[in-house]
């Protein structure tokens, strides 16, 4: 049986691995094993960063709802007690994006809400 030479395949793994590595500085960039290693390195990062940001996200549509409510007089929990009574079904998303740009139109729920 003949042996296999391994240039083609080999070298599109590689190659796959280096495109990634996109932007790296020095042996990150052009040394394989070190690429693989903070390809792989950053691609963990991503995944984590993707779930950060979500959370954060949240965060902030919370301090916007919160600040908006308190400047009508009440704290965020009961606000959003009283959406959840008056079965009024907005999310924190766009119900911060209300609250920040336009505050007639958040003070309109808020008075559906509470009343």
């Amino acid at each position: 049986m003949s042996r296999v030479r391994r240039g083609f395949k080999a070298r599109r793994r590689k190659n796959k691995i280096f495109k990634l590595a996109k932007g790296f500085h020095f042996d990150r960039r052009t040394t394989y094993r070190q690429t693989a290693e903070t390809v792989k390195r950053a691609m963990h990062f991503m995944y984590k960063t993707r779930r950060l940001f979500k959370r954060d996200m949240r965060k902030l549509w919370i301090i916007r709802i919160g600040a908006a409510s308190v400047q009508l007089g009440t704290s965020y929990s009961k606000f959003m007690g009283a959406l959840k009574k008056s079965d009024i079904q907005i999310n924190r998303k766009m119900l911060a994006d209300v609250a920040a740009r336009d505050t007639e139109a958040f003070k309109a729920i808020y008075n559906t809400a509470v009343k």
